[in-house]
């Protein structure tokens, strides 16, 4: 067994590995760059190596630089998580070449399957049942649309070498299909330094399931079972569970059986996952394999009882699989719900800054958080906007349910927006409680999951009302207390007719509390300050309010001016329109990225562009006007 490995990751994985290596009494080594100099990761290993700058694609991305990292600190293997070079052959090889393990299958593996592509044609060979599609090396657009005609609206553009939603894109009429082309292949860029695309027939309502996989250099293979992926967004997943509901033991050994063959055809080892989608008649189709460990692993950890960071570490230094397949059962339901830092309401807007609160439910046997931030951490615009994984477990899948609603109303995050009033949302759906999923899960119901704006402040408007005013008062207390006339009338909070003696007791309670929190609680609800809004917990989610003054009419914007400011802090990186060009409305002006997620900035009507104040890879502050425009008729 290793005795230090080096873990080419951050965030949550990053120290989730290391949780695993400390108690098989292995040394970990954390690389990180100039935005993670104080995080979680670095201060829970044994180690920390300095790789670069903050952009990932001058530090966690650069091979040569983890190399070096592993050389000097002696480690002799490299862990990588998942994301970034995970799924690299090229940095499996450069391992391989310094004497160093790699803690994921051979490279071969890696070739066979990094490319969507090659592995669909593996899999065919193998008898994998496969989803329509181009997977061709011409990679014009004009032959891609083309393929895409001929297999039928609607179709889906997958990045060859993508993995989690990103270079994803659906396309449902063929006037569609070259700018989502074009933006598919920009994420695509981003995200793996490769454009090579692939088309597929986009299913109607099918499921997102996927099969565990565990290979070992001595010819076993076993499958730990399914999870169902089907909600998501943007085509990444968002809430996960094990075992998949209403999946037969029949299906369930069918799908075990053709992902064995998958991973036999490529002779592989470690852990990997074969994801299928399947339809509402039982059929099921070959999508991708990842060949690596999936961010939704710990909910096949809650129900099987095994450690597949453990499992990892005994394969990759040649050991056997620790289990066979018939000492594998399932026990028990878990769910996985993965807390975002953005904005659901504005189509999951990424969002930045800093967890001024940060309060996760408690842990136990039936409740796990996977973090890799503390109180007080920024969230930037470099990385993956997740801020933790909420896992859950219980003996079937309704309570199992019901502890996740429990713990996402438990769980406080402020500072920043957060998903979290969204998941408890899908939570208590009825949809979801009947286990009525497909990967259009979220967009079919919409309207009970984002709730009705009416029955949201109906109830939370008077709570933060009681709030505010609570938090008023404390304010006012204490600023009687430091002044030097405490019982003058302005410092008064109700109405003029106060007593005297009301405010001695107001006074004196003031210096009892001391300093006003900006964290208030009436019963079981929560409100936290933050200035300029409120974030209120409550039983029924969470909302976030703001405050809004009058409208005076004397520091208004000028909204005839047309000028737009960017919805994020992030990076410019691609405008489609020259100044002085006349634009219809909703027309596409420039493009935004922050957190590997794109953002398209619209015209918001009729009318022409007067002057781009950034230019491409330009960083940009959120609230900043990106460019003038002239609305016509203004």
């Amino acid at each position: 067994m290793f005795t230090k490995i080096l873990i080419a990751n951050r965030g949550e994985i990053a120290c989730r590995i290391i949780k695993t290596a400390r108690v098989m009494g292995i040394a970990t080594v954390a690389v990180y760059s100039d935005a993670d100099c104080t995080a979680l990761h670095v201060e829970m290993a044994d180690e920390a190596v300095y790789i670069g700058p903050a952009p990932s694609n001058e530090s966690y991305l650069v091979v040569d630089n983890l190399i070096q990292a592993a050389i000097d600190s002696g480690a002799q293997a490299i862990h990588p998580g998942y994301g970034f070079l995970s799924e690299n052959a090229e940095f499996c090889r450069q391992c391989a070449a310094h004497n160093i393990s790699f803690i994921g299958p051979p490279v071969e593996a890696i070739l066979a399957m990094g490319s969507k592509s090659a592995a669909k044609t593996i899999m065919a060979d193998a008898g994998v049942p496969l989803v329509p599609g181009y997977h061709g090396e011409d990679q014009s657009s004009n032959t891609l649309k083309l393929e895409a005609n001929k297999i039928g609206y609607p179709v889906l553009l997958k990045a060859a070498a993508g993995g989690g939603g990103k270079g994803m894109r659906s396309v449902f009429s063929e006037a569609e299909f070259e700018s989502a082309l074009e933006s598919a292949k920009r994420e695509a860029i981003s995200s793996f330094n490769d454009d090579i695309m692939l088309v597929e027939k986009y299913l109607l309502k099918p499921r997102h399931v996927e099969i565990q996989i565990f290979c070992d250099s001595h010819n076993n293979a076993v499958y730990l079972f399914e999870r169902d992926c089907s909600v998501q967004r943007r085509h990444q997943k968002v809430i996960e569970e094990a075992p998949a509901p209403g999946i037969t033991q029949t299906l369930r050994l069918q799908m075990g059986d053709a992902a064995i063959k998958a991973a036999q055809a490529i002779n592989y080892e470690g852990a990997g996952t074969v994801e299928f989608l399947l339809d509402s008649k039982g059929n099921f189709f070959f999508m991708e394999m990842n060949t690596r460990l999936q961010v939704e692993h710990p909910v096949t950890e809650m129900i099987t009882g095994q450690d597949l960071v453990e499992w990892q570490l005994i394969v990759s230094a040649g050991g056997h699989l620790p289990s066979s397949q018939s000492e594998l059962k399932i026990n028990g339901h878990a769910f996985e719900a993965r807390i975002y830092a953005e904005d659901p309401d504005q189509d999951f807007l990424p969002s930045t800054g800093k967890l001024n609160l940060l309060q996760p439910p408690s842990e136990s046997a039936n409740v796990r958080v996977d973090t890799g931030v503390v109180e007080g951490d920024d969230v930037s615009i470099y990385y993956d906007p997740m801020i933790s994984k909420l896992i859950v477990w219980d003996t079937d899948r309704d309570r199992a349910l019901t502890r996740l609603a429990n713990a996402l109303s438990e769980y406080r995050i402020s500072g920043l927006i957060t998903n979290i009033g969204f998941l408890y949302n899908i939570a208590t759906s009825n949809a979801f409680r009947a286990a009525d999923v497909d990967t259009g899960f979220i967009e079919e119901h919409e309207e009970e999951i984002f709730r009705k704006r009416e029955q949201d402040i109906s109830y939370a408007a008077p709570l933060v009302t009681a709030a505010i005013l609570k938090l008023r008062t404390q304010k006012a207390l204490h600023d009687a207390h430091q002044s030097n006339e405490p019982n003058s009338p302005w410092h008064l909070t109700c109405s003029w007719g106060i007593t005297q003696q009301q405010i001695k007791a107001q006074v004196q309670q003031a210096i009892i509390d001391g300093m006003p929190n900006p964290q208030t609680s009436l019963d079981k609800v929560t409100i936290v300050d933050e200035g300029a809004s409120f974030d209120l917990f409550t039983p029924q989610g969470f909302f976030h309010c703001a405050e809004v003054q009058p409208d005076l009419g004397l520091d208004g914007q000028d909204l005839d001016s047309g000028s737009l400011k960017a919805p994020m802090n992030g990076t410019v990186v691609a405008s489609f329109v020259n100044v002085g060009e006349h634009v219809s409305k909703g027309e596409v002006l420039m493009v935004m990225e922050a957190m590997k997620m794109e953002h398209a900035i619209t015209a918001p009507s009729d009318g022409m562009v007067i002057e781009f104040y950034f230019r491409h890879g330009d960083l940009v502050d959120g609230g900043a006007e990106l460019l003038a425009f002239e609305a016509d008729n203004t």
